[in-house]
């Protein structure tokens, strides 16, 4: 890890010390990893972007710049931005099952989704992971379903998950160290 991201995971208090141990985990490549390099990173981008905390989202594109193409990263800042506009929609129709809201067209542009920079299916990987962190049923299931059909595994889900569930949890980790004492 370069210094920024090692700085930060540093910063984590004492009661997110897990999630020192875990962000180094699921960034770095070990046996066993089913994602690829630009596939973590950018699941790890849309999740930092997403998680909103700006000091862990500058760290991890800062990172992310050595190991994935400039294509990869925006792509991974377009699905974070899209599923901020998107989950807002779909959670809201899923929480009123309301048929007529369900009717409706979003008309809302998502030109990205159809046509990403780098890989559909990764991007659609990418979606999803944001999608987990703002607990948009719709969006997951959907999703889910589009990395499947692209040809990854569940393996594949699950995995981005977990980084998405642990930058996630960084963040929040990183704001517990910015409390005063108690």
């Amino acid at each position: 890890m370069i210094a920024a991201l090692e700085t930060l995971r540093e910063r984590l208090p004492e009661p997110a010390r897990d999630l020192k141990l875990n962000l180094q985990a699921v960034l770095e490549p070990s046996s066993g990893v089913i994602l690829s390099e630009v596939q973590r990173w950018g699941v790890a981008v849309a999740s930092a972007i997403a998680a909103r905390h700006p000091a862990l989202r500058d760290a991890v594109l800062a990172e992310a710049a050595l190991h994935a193409p400039r294509e990869v990263i925006e792509d991974a800042q377009a699905a974070a931005a899209l599923m901020a506009m998107n989950n807002i929609i779909y959670r809201f129709r899923h929480v009123i099952e309301k048929a007529v809201y369900e009717e409706k067209p979003a008309r809302l542009r998502m030109n990205r989704l159809v046509k990403p920079a780098a890989s559909k299916v990764d991007f659609e990987l990418y979606c999803l992971a944001v999608s987990a962190i703002h607990n948009c049923v719709a969006c997951v299931r959907s999703h889910e379903k589009a990395v499947l059909e692209g040809g990854l595994s569940e393996d594949h889900v699950f995995e981005a998950i977990r980084i998405a569930a642990v930058l996630n949890g960084a963040a929040l980790g990183l704001e517990l160290g910015e409390l005063p004492p108690a």
